[in-house]
């Protein structure tokens, strides 16, 4: 006796897959355009310097520099200045010097706390126009 599915030479059933991948293609193509409708670019406000600012840059005066050695002296050109003494010239300088800067070279073996705490101290005295010096 046989039975109606045993029949010789019958096949292995076979799966369609086109109408899966389309679905699936189609999903993919809806999440990658909502993805980039929702996203917005962030860009940055980059102003670049005209011949006019290179020329007004040239017109300002020389900076003042101001240096911190390895044993944590502050100097002034040669010379050993304390603190308040810094104070002092930085804020003549600023006074004659509207458009002037003040800089601080210091050296790369001092603890970076020091730096910092004698730049901020500069920097109230200062503001924006007191910046660390750096070797390039």
């Amino acid at each position: 006796m046989r039975f109606k599915n045993q029949q010789r030479g019958s096949s292995i059933p076979t799966i369609n897959l086109v109408p899966m991948l389309d679905v699936l293609m189609t999903v993919l193509t809806f999440f990658i355009i909502t993805s980039m409708v929702l996203t917005t670019q962030q860009g940055v406000d980059v102003q670049l310097p005209s011949d006019e600012a290179g020329a007004t840059e040239q017109n300002s005066p020389e900076p003042l520099i101001a240096e911190v050695n390895r044993q944590g002296q502050i100097l002034l050109g040669t010379q050993p200045i304390s603190k308040e003494q810094l104070v002092q010239q930085m804020q003549a300088y600023l006074g004659k010097n509207p458009k002037g800067a003040v800089l601080l070279k210091a050296d790369p073996k001092l603890p970076y706390d020091q730096v910092v705490q004698l730049l901020g101290e500069m920097r109230d005295i200062g503001g924006d126009r007191v910046s660390l010096a750096i070797q390039g």
